[in-house]
């Protein structure tokens, strides 16, 4: 098959470059190199694509404390109150992501893990507050006077304390209280789940897996030292050069833009290629930013007392040459909670997996999962 590069006019690279400093946040720099090369210069490197079989996947936008929410849903429940059609399920896997929090670049990771666990349990994953946008004509479920998570949320919803009570908002009105919860949070959705298992100690949690979880020192990271200045002190300096650029680029081009760059990212899919978009924009990029210069400022210490409290239901994975998350923090951790289930990758999977190990890390959750699925 003939490969068909697209050729980038000058004028219109700087919003290459612009899109370079976002996207170095969520670890995607080494990806991005090769995309931006291929662009530039006509080269490129093979892809294996492996086709996965067909799963239930739906959209579902609705207001969460008064904020606009996506949650992609695996399998067949759209609904776990009202499970007439299905039988009901026994728990509920509920992924939260790092920042950016778009649950399209989790799809293949959700539709891989589902099908891991031989479709017994729906699979959702949920945005974070203010960093997607309802495409038009999109359906949203507004909330209701009496539902639980109808109060507003803090005044800095869309801070590191606004997106953990978020979750738990949505938990609330969406989950019912009893059904069983795996967690899964990725990056600072690590620090999130932790902080919620912290904040309502009787969510009936089964286990919660923190993947590549960015829990501590964050600005100290070799990665964090790179970002810091530029989300803490530039971050309001780099809003007028991101809003000239959306703004001077042809929607058209724009759309051939994301398609190029999620394809180069293996992230391109029929979910990512219809939500991606709708969320570049400055509002949810600035969202974005806003909640990493939290991340760097308010993530210093471990939190250890909720790392003991609930150690018997978490497992860490951590990379090998991770960027965020050194293995430095890894040994740390392991010997302040030798008893703990603190694993260290061997598979040479980046932090931002969900590129191109989506398959691998669903099957190594569901074979963790093993022994307390067989329990219930």
């Amino acid at each position: 098959m003939q490969r068909v590069f697209l050729k980038i006019p000058s004028h219109q690279k700087s919003q290459v470059l612009l899109w370079s400093s976002w996207i170095t946040k969520i670890g995607l720099r080494k990806d991005f190199r090769l995309w931006k090369d291929s662009i530039y210069t006509g080269s490129s490197k093979e892809m294996d694509v492996q086709a996965n079989e067909d799963v239930p996947l739906h959209d579902e936008f609705l207001v969460c404390g008064e904020v606009v929410t996506h949650v992609l849903k695996c399998g067949p429940w759209s609904d776990l109150f009202n499970t007439e059609d299905h039988s009901s399920p026994k728990l509920l896997v509920l992924v939260v992501t790092g920042n950016p929090g778009i649950p399209a670049f989790y799809a293949e990771f959700v539709k891989a893990l589902y099908l891991s666990l031989e479709k017994r349990y729906p699979v959702w994953v949920i945005s974070h507050a203010g960093h997607v946008s309802v495409p038009h004509g999109a359906k949203v479920d507004e909330e209701r006077p009496e539902d639980p998570s109808g109060s507003k949320l803090d005044e800095d919803a869309f801070g590191l304390e606004g997106q953990v009570e978020h979750k738990l908002a949505f938990l609330r009105r969406h989950v019912p209280a009893t059904l069983k919860l795996v967690l899964i949070g990725h990056s600072v959705g690590s620090y999130m789940l932790l902080e919620m298992m912290k904040r309502a100690p009787q969510l009936p949690v089964l286990r919660c897996f923190l993947l590549f979880p960015t829990i501590e020192r964050i600005a100290k990271s070799p990665n964090g030292k790179v970002m810091t200045p530029l989300l803490c002190w530039l971050r309001y300096a780099l809003y007028v050069p991101i809003y000239i650029g959306l703004s001077l680029v042809p929607a058209k081009v724009l759309t051939m833009l994301a398609s190029v760059f999620l394809q180069r990212l293996k992230l391109k899919n029929e979910i990512t290629s219809r939500h991606v978009l709708n969320s570049l924009n400055v509002s949810c990029i600035a969202n974005a930013m806003y909640l990493g210069s939290q991340e760097m400022r308010a993530i210093l210490e471990r939190d250890n007392c909720t790392i003991q409290k609930h150690l018997q239901k978490l497992t860490f994975y951590y990379g090998s040459s991770d960027a965020w998350c050194p293995v430095q923090y890894y040994e740390d951790l392991k010997k302040d909670f030798p008893g703990g289930d603190i694993k260290l990758c061997e598979k040479g999977i980046e932090h931002a997996f969900i590129m191109s190990s989506n398959q691998e890390m669903a099957a190594m959750v569901a074979g963790w999962l093993e022994d307390d699925l067989s329990k219930l």
